[in-house]
């Protein structure tokens, strides 16, 4: 069915973001995954477009738009090249970013947002801790009170842009006989001394991100590196989640869809007892089931997208969407797969690297289970 969400001037963005991917991001597609990291020049370039800045405003060196579904486009183009490009972006522009715009000082803004809108200083969240996974409210990193500093101990893991980034949002405990109200953030730079990074993960998929572990040990930060009032960073958290949630399920969801327009095409061209494997019944009736599954979810995550503009979308409209459209991705990749063959267990092949960098869609931003668990919550029971 005909999309309904966009007009032209995001159609016109769209065109952009495409330019850029195939100019930038294609022909260097093969050395981002050997070298597991998205090269710094790639970074700027994709800043000097204005891909960082959508929502940061004009005066931090932005483009002040206040409509998500620039974001979204932004999101599904990405994500149709490769998810981790698309994580490592989104986690920069689209889930951390909006910390320092929103819980950010005048002087901290200033300071900050013209890098990070110009792709020069690559942004990272530490929520994630080796003890904790999706359970943020027993985080054990914390930041105690030494005079006007604070002193910061501990470690967060699975951190995306955690090797090469230049600041990094961290949520730590401030006060340990609140809870989740003792929970506060703090922005840490590169190279202060204490704070550490780890090598970069070895994952099963999305090796184009640098993922890592990040460490500290006694980080010594003034004030005005505290993000945000203390004592409000679970709360402010939660706010943020929904958008990271949806911004996942976008991405997820133009990847499935690219992959298997690639996959109809193979099963056009292959043959295989004198005819294309796709005329068969069997295999014609499983590509039905993904383009259909794959429209009719398209259209509930455009209505998310259409509410999240409006202000409007809720944690749990944006829960269903990230758990759904993450499962949908992981079935329809490996039906893809599938339909390749023996060709599609073969890291040359798209398909095959984009089955394993789905996989951990299911886990991150909220474990799947988390997000049922939201909305049965708010069913009552």
């Amino acid at each position: 069915m005909q999309r309904t969400i966009y007009d032209e001037d995001h159609e016109a963005f769209r065109q952009s973001v495409k330019e850029f991917v195939d100019r930038t991001l294609a022909p260097r597609a093969e050395e981002m995954i050997r070298d597991h990291v998205i090269a710094r020049d790639i970074w700027e370039e994709a800043g000097s477009q204005g891909f960082f800045g959508l929502s940061i405003p004009e005066e931090y060196g932005g483009a002040g738009i206040d409509d998500y579904r620039f974001n979204a486009v932004f999101a599904e183009e990405i994500g149709r090249f490769t998810n981790a490009a698309g994580s490592c972006f989104g986690i920069h522009a689209d889930i951390t970013a909006p910390y320092l715009v929103h819980l950010g000082t005048e002087e901290q803004k200033q300071r900050w947002l013209p890098d990070v809108a110009a792709g020069k200083k690559i942004m990272a969240i530490g929520m994630t801790e080796p003890s904790g996974g999706s359970d943020l409210a027993a985080l054990k990193s914390t930041a105690v009170r030494d005079g006007d500093d604070w002193v910061i101990n501990g470690s967060k893991t699975f951190i995306t842009n955690g090797h090469q980034c230049d600041l990094a949002v961290v949520a730590v405990r401030t006060d340990p006989t609140k809870g989740a109200k003792g929970i506060s953030l703090f922005v840490l730079e590169a190279g202060m001394e204490g704070f550490t990074k780890g090598n970069k993960l070895d994952k099963v998929g999305q090796e184009e991100s640098d993922t890592s572990e990040l460490f500290f040990e006694n980080v010594r930060v003034s004030n005005d590196h505290l993000l945000g009032p203390e004592g409000m960073g679970f709360i402010e958290m939660m706010k943020h989640l929904p958008q990271e949630r949806l911004g996942a399920a976008v991405g997820n969801l133009a990847n499935a869809r690219q992959i298997l327009a690639e996959t109809i095409q193979y099963t056009k061209d292959r043959k295989a007892f004198g005819q294309p494997i796709g005329t068969f019944q069997h295999n014609k009736f499983k590509i039905a089931e993904m383009v259909t599954k794959c429209e009719v979810t398209q259209a509930f995550i455009d209505q998310c997208v259409i509410a999240h503009a409006r202000g409007e979308l809720t944690a749990v409209d944006a829960a269903k969407a990230k758990w759904w459209a993450s499962e949908v991705q992981c079935a329809v990749l490996d039906e893809c797969v599938q339909l390749h063959g023996g060709y599609g267990y073969m890291n040359e092949y798209r398909v095959a690297r984009a089955w394993r960098d789905a996989r951990v869609h299911k886990i991150w931003a909220g474990s799947n289970e988390i997000m049922k668990e939201l909305i049965g919550r708010d069913l009552g029971l």
